[in-house]
């Protein structure tokens, strides 16, 4: 069952999908909370896979973050990591605040963006007692590096001009600038960023998922807050609460998950879903159901029933 839901994020109003099991075993369940991928809405791979996992008997949580999606927050199609690791933690409060939760049994999912906020929220939340990523990703590494890490260092400082240059109009009353995210076509995309924009493009751009609230740009000032936040700098902290890293043997930005699995401490594991690439994990049955199944057994042994 699928309820429309709303719960308070520093002084924002949040939107979100609660997904509660078909089944009631008549006590309070564990329950997960699922983060978004960058640009994404609660509709698309987060509100999948909460609903995946709801049909395996968690009580699940899609939302959209602030200033995004149905979701509070001025200006829109900002991109702030401090309040998205922010949102999660809230998204925790909420969960801990409902009769079908129980608040000592609380996970947290997180799919590309959303993999890396995820950490360094569980890094600091001891509340999450279980941390997995599909996918993950640090949005600041992305922007700086690349999506495969080879980016040239102009391109970032080239963004980084035009985000102050943002600022200063901003400050000047002429509104808040913002950047397309995806091009106009597939081939645009391609001639951009080879396969990973085209696979981008071909999930929020065309009819395979495309939704009317899912960002197709940001302001630039989320330009200078992306560049200097790290999602991994404290993964260290997860431990010893355990921590589930699902990637894509064919994706692009796989070195990010194994960087950030790397700096965890035990227990940790590092799961390949073979022949996948980063979008396809979004929505591709074939590779969907093997993480799904992954992460169903990682949630049910780690959020079990303290003895």
């Amino acid at each position: 069952m699928k309820t429309d839901v709303t719960f308070p994020s520093a002084g924002l109003k949040l939107a979100g999908h609660l997904y509660t099991p078909d089944n009631d075993t008549g006590g309070p369940r564990p329950a997960i909370v699922v983060g978004h991928p960058g640009s994404g809405v609660k509709e698309q791979a987060a509100g999948l896979y909460a609903r995946r996992l709801a049909e395996q008997g968690f009580v699940t949580l899609a939302f959209d973050a602030a200033y995004q999606g149905e979701s509070e927050g001025v200006p829109r199609g900002l991109e702030d990591p401090a309040h998205r690791v922010e949102d999660i933690k809230s998204a925790v409060s909420f969960l801990t605040t409902r009769d079908e939760v129980d608040p000592e049994r609380i996970g947290a999912l997180g799919i590309c963006a959303s993999g890396g906020y995820v950490l360094p929220a569980a890094a600091t939340d001891h509340r999450i007692k279980a941390a997995g990523t599909v996918s993950a990703v640090d949005i600041a590494r992305q922007f700086r590096l690349g999506a495969d890490g080879a980016q040239d260092p102009a391109v970032i400082q080239g963004m980084l001009d035009a985000a102050a240059t943002a600022r200063t109009a901003e400050a000047h009353g002429e509104g808040v600038p913002s950047f397309q995210l995806f091009p106009d076509t597939a081939e645009q995309a391609r001639a951009l960023g080879g396969r990973h924009s085209v696979e981008g493009f071909e999930y929020y751009r065309t009819d395979r998922a495309r939704h009317p609230r899912s960002a197709t740009s940001l302001t630039w000032s989320s330009v200078d807050r992306m560049t200097t936040f790290d999602a991994f700098g404290f993964v260290d902290l997860i431990a010893p609460r355990p921590l589930l890293m699902i990637v894509g043997s064919e994706a692009v930005t796989s070195w990010m998950a194994v960087e950030a699995f790397q700096r965890a401490r035990s227990p940790k594991e590092l799961h390949w879903i073979d022949g996948a690439s980063h979008v396809d994990l979004y929505d591709k049955e074939q590779y969907v159901s093997p993480a799904v199944s992954k992460l169903t057994d990682f949630f049910k042994i780690h959020l079990a029933k303290a003895k």
